[in-house]
C-alpha cells in the first residue's frame, strides 16, 4: 500500500510505450494499486482524534476537563470526568475503525483481482495491483476493465467492442468503442508481442467524456479520442475478447480521479448539534459572567466581614480575583444546561456512580458549598450529574448503527433478480437518505427505468400476447406457490424485529 500513497511531481503529458517496462519505469508512474481507506495503523489514532475533536461538543468538554485540573476553580474530580469522555471517543473510534476495515478489505479484494497480461510474448495471470503502464491486457466478456486502456483489437469486426459504464455514470445501456484501423488487425499474440507503439497524451484528469492523444508507430502518428479508450470500472459486454494498452493506472485513472480523497463527512444533524452546543456555550458564559459579578460584589460588600472566620486562599487577594475564579467554577458546575434527554443513560449512571464512590469522606461533611466557599478555603466537593455533550453524539452513533442493520434487513430493498440485499457500507450518513433538495433531470429515464414490457396488442384485428393477471398483495408470511413461507433474504421473527425496534426507540428516548 505504500506505493498507493507515493507522491509524484505533476505531469505535463503522459508517455507510454507498449511492452517496454524499463522505459515506462523512468517516469515513475503510479501502480495499479488503489487506496480508498482513510487510516492505517500509524495514522489512525491522531487522525481519528483530530476528526472527533472537530465536533464542537468534544472540544468543549475537553476544555472543561482542562479546567477541572486546576484545583482553585474545580469542584469535580478530573478522573470521574475523563472516563465518560474517553468512553465516548473510544466507541466512536471503534465504529470508524470498523468502517475503515471494510474499506481496506474492499481495496484488497479489488487489488487482488486477476488479469491476463502479455509479458515476454506470453499471457500470464497477474494481480491488478501488479499491472503497469505500457502493459498489454487481454479482457474477456463480462470482465471489469483493470485500468484506463487504449483499445488495440477485439473479436468483433473493425475492432469494435461494447462496454457498460454503470460504475462511471450509472447508465446500463451499451456503449461502443472502436480500435484505430492500424491496430485492429493485431489480434494475434505474436503480433501484439512485437507491438512497440508509443502513446503521448494528456496528463491524468477527471474528464470522463474527453481524451486526446497520439499514437506513434512505424514512423507514423495516429490521433486518438475518447472512442478509442476503455476506462477503468467499465464492463466488457457482448464481446468475446479484446486487447488494450494501459495508459493510466491506479490513482491516475479517471474513475479514481473523480472519486477524490476520502473525507470526513458530516450530516445535517451533526451541523445542527454543533450550532446548538455553541449557543449553549454562549448562554453558559452569560450565566457565568452574571454570577461572577454577583460573587465579586458580595465579596466586596459582605464577604469582608467574615474574613476572620473564613479567610481567602493565599492566591486570592481581592474580590475581583475571587469573582474571576468563580466565573470558571460556574462554567464547570453549570454545564448541565445541555439537554439531559439526549444522553446515553448508562454513561450517566456510570459517571454519577464513579463520582459518588470516589468522593473523599473528609469532604462529605456539611459546610459552605460554592465558589465563594472554595475561595475561602472551605466547603465540600459534592458530585454533580455528568453533562458530557459528547454523550448525545454517542447515542446518535448507536442509533446510526441500528439503522444500518435495518437497511440491511429491509425486504423491500431486496433485489430478487440478482438475489442481493441492500448493504449499508457506512454508518455515518444514514439519516441523509431520501433528503433530496435539488433534482436535475435531462430526460425521462434519469429518474425511472428504461424498461418496456410487452403486454398485448391488436394488429389487423388479430390479438397478440396476453395481459398479465393483476397482482394481489400477499400478506407477511403467506405460503407461496410451492408451499413455503415467502420472506426476504434477511427474515427475522416478529418478536425479534419488535425487540430491535424497541432497543432503538429506547436509545432515542
Amino acid at each position: 500500500m505504500a506505493l498507493c500513497a507515493k507522491k509524484r511531481p505533476p505531469e505535463e503529458e503522459r508517455r507510454a510505450r507498449a511492452n517496454d517496462r524499463e522505459y515506462n519505469e523512468k517516469f515513475q508512474y503510479a501502480s495499479n494499486c488503489i487506496k480508498t481507506s482513510k487510516y492505517n495503523i500509524l495514522t489512525f489514532l491522531p487522525v481519528n482524534l483530530f476528526e472527533q475533536f472537530q465536533e464542537v461538543a468534544n472540544t468543549y468538554f475537553l476544555f472543561l476537563l482542562i479546567l477541572q485540573l486546576i484545583p482553585q476553580i474545580s469542584s469535580l474530580s478530573w478522573f470521574t470526568t475523563i472516563v465518560p469522555l474517553v468512553l465516548v471517543l473510544t466507541i466512536t473510534a471503534v465504529k470508524d475503525a470498523t468502517d475503515d476495515y471494510f474499506r481496506h478489505k474492499s481495496d484488497n479484494q479489488v487489488n487482488n483481482r486477476q488479469s491476463q497480461v502479455l509479458i515476454s510474448g506470453i499471457l500470464q495471470q497477474e494481480q491488478w495491483m501488479n499491472v503497469c503502464v505500457g502493459d498489454i491486457i487481454k479482457l474477456e466478456n463480462n470482465q471489469f476493465v483493470a485500468a484506463d486502456l487504449l483499445l488495440l483489437s477485439s473479436s468483433e469486426p473493425h475492432g469494435l467492442c461494447y462496454i457498460e459504464t454503470a460504475e462511471l455514470d450509472g447508465e446500463t445501456n451499451m456503449k461502443v468503442r472502436q480500435a484505430i484501423p492500424v491496430t485492429s488487425e493485431l489480434g494475434d499474440i505474436s503480433k501484439l508481442a512485437k507491438f512497440d507503439g508509443e502513446v503521448i497524451c494528456e496528463p491524468p484528469n477527471n474528464k470522463l467524456d474527453k481524451f486526446s492523444g497520439t499514437l506513434y508507430w512505424k514512423e507514423n502518428k495516429f490521433p486518438l479520442s475518447n472512442q478509442n479508450v476503455l476506462l477503468r470500472g467499465c464492463v466488457l459486454r457482448n464481446t468475446e475478447w479484446c486487447f488494450g494498452l494501459v495508459i493510466f493506472a491506479g490513482p491516475d485513472t479517471k474513475l479514481m480521479q473523480n472519486s477524490g480523497r476520502t473525507k470526513f463527512k458530516r450530516t445535517s444533524i451533526d451541523r445542527l448539534m454543533n450550532t446548538l452546543v455553541l449557543w449553549i456555550f454562549g448562554f453558559l458564559v452569560c450565566m457565568g459572567v452574571i454570577l461572577a459579578i454577583g460573587n465579586a460584589i458580595w465579596e466586596h460588600e459582605v464577604g469582608t466581614r467574615f474574613q476572620v472566620y473564613l479567610p481567602w486562599d493565599e492566591a486570592v487577594d481581592s474580590a475581583f480575583f475571587s469573582g474571576f475564579l468563580s466565573f470558571w467554577s460556574y462554567i464547570i458546575i453549570l454545564n448541565t444546561v445541555v439537554p439531559i434527554s439526549l444522553y446515553v443513560r448508562y454513561v450517566l449512571l456510570l459517571s454519577w456512580g464513579l463520582r459518588c464512590l470516589l468522593r473523599s469522606p473528609s469532604r462529605s461533611s456539611p459546610g459552605m458549598v460554592g465558589p465563594a466557599a472554595r475561595a475561602r478555603g472551605g466547603g465540600a466537593r459534592l458530585p454533580s450529574l455528568p453533562s458530557l455533550t459528547s454523550c448525545p453524539l454517542c447515542s446518535v452513533e448507536v442509533i446510526r448503527l441500528g439503522h444500518s442493520y435495518f437497511i440491511n434487513w429491509d425486504k423491500k430493498m431486496f433485489c430478487m433478480k440478482k438475489r442481493t440485499p441492500a448493504e449499508a457500507r457506512t454508518t455515518t450518513l444514514n439519516e441523509e437518505l431520501g433528503q433530496v433538495e435539488y433534482i436535475f433531470s435531462d430526460k425521462t429515464g434519469t429518474l425511472t427505468q428504461n424498461i418496456m414490457v410487452f403486454n398485448k396488442c391488436s394488429i389487423n384485428g388479430h390479438s397478440y400476447g396476453k395481459a398479465p393477471p393483476p397482482q394481489v398483495p400477499r400478506r407477511e408470511g403467506q405460503l407461496g406457490s410451492h408451499g413455503r413461507r415467502e420472506a426476504g433474504f434477511y427474515s427475522f421473527p416478529g418478536w425479534a424485529q419488535g425487540a430491535l425496534k424497541g432497543c432503538v426507540l429506547s436509545w432515542v428516548l
